[in-house]
């Protein structure tokens, strides 16, 4: 790390200059200055952590497996902590479609599958949207403890290992357009739930993640009011909580969720700047979950999920909505009358 000898902002102009798309050279160096992008998280992560985080496991030798579409859109983003709109980008839509499945190995072990696809557009400005396989995720899900309590309900304690890979060789440095990070992730995971006989869904947990090293494509990069002479760029890690209150029963479920994620490190985006994919990333999220039984339809699930980020530091001010549908396939053997 040595001192920038050139204003960081030509050397960021010059990056950008080579991974737009533009008609002309000299277009992207009278627009790309004033672009300030807000940061963008993979919104694969809105998709499967209804199964990842919530602590209901599937019956013994069950298959509960689907498609998710996911629409998250903004106009509005907090460069670091100063709310702004820059109209050279217009509204950032992000798209996915998660193929999902989970799989109940015994009563206590869940596998956990998700393989998402993801596009990118910006409404504004001269950068072209990306698509493409995101990251592959993997998890086991594990139940530690079942405490009945009386004729009331249960008690549940649930840990989870969960880990993504990137499935291409995508650039995460096209931020907000990039499909991700292209950072390989492994996380921790603890789950308290407690579920009424009569349907009083209560739900708390919490999660910290490692991020591994990622790799850019060019030989230097300035972040937090330093310049590195290197193509790999150290990941913050992260924390998330969340807490979830509703009614769940008779498959079917309707529950209020609030979330939160904090950054450990990563700068701030700069002032007419466009982000980096390793900036602090902090959000607090508030939405609401609907998994509804399809009439005459045994085992099938419709899902509708509603979330609005209203406060956060470098990233968008978004409203993101998920629906699709999961079916529940049984494996078990039934013996014979």
């Amino acid at each position: 790390m040595v001192p920038s000898p050139h204003p960081p902002q030509t050397r960021r102009e010059k990056t950008m200059i080579f991974l737009a798309t533009s008609s002309t050279h000299k277009r992207h160096r009278k627009i790309l200055p004033s672009i300030c992008f807000a940061f963008l998280l993979p919104l694969c992560q809105s998709s499967h952590a209804q199964t990842i985080d919530d602590g209901i496991m599937l019956a013994d030798k069950t298959l509960c497996a689907g498609a998710l579409y996911s629409h998250d859109s903004w106009d509005q983003y907090w460069e670091g902590s100063l709310e702004r709109v820059n109209g050279n980008i217009g509204t950032v839509t992000t798209q996915s479609l998660t193929m999902a499945a989970n799989y109940g190995v015994t009563s206590w072990f869940d596998a956990i599958v998700n393989v998402p696809y993801i596009w990118t557009n910006a409404s504004k400005g001269v950068l072209h949207g990306q698509a493409g396989f995101q990251d592959l995720a993997l998890a086991a899900k594990f139940k530690a403890i079942s405490l009945p309590l009386g004729n009331h309900g249960a008690l549940r304690a649930i840990g989870v290992l969960y880990g993504t890979i990137p499935m291409t060789d995508y650039t995460p440095d096209l931020q907000p357009l990039s499909l991700g990070a292209n950072s390989k992730t492994i996380s921790g995971r603890g789950t308290l739930n407690y579920l009424d006989q009569r349907g009083l869904y209560v739900n708390g947990t919490a999660a910290y993640t490692f991020r591994g090293n990622v790799t850019l494509d060019r030989p230097f990069y300035f972040t937090n009011n330093q310049l590195y002479l290197s193509n790999e760029v150290a990941m913050p890690n992260q924390f998330n909580y969340a807490t979830s209150v509703g009614y769940r029963k008779n498959n079917l479920e309707i529950t209020g969720n609030f979330s939160q994620q904090q950054t450990r490190g990563g700068g701030d985006i700069r002032p007419q700047d466009t982000p980096f994919v390793s900036n602090r990333v902090n959000y607090s999220k508030a939405g609401a979950t609907f998994k509804i039984p399809v009439p005459k339809l045994k085992n099938l699930q419709y899902w509708f999920l509603y979330s609005n980020t209203f406060k956060g530091r470098n990233v968008g001010q978004s409203n993101t909505i998920t629906t699709g549908l999961m079916y529940t396939l049984s494996f078990e053997k039934r013996a014979t009358p």
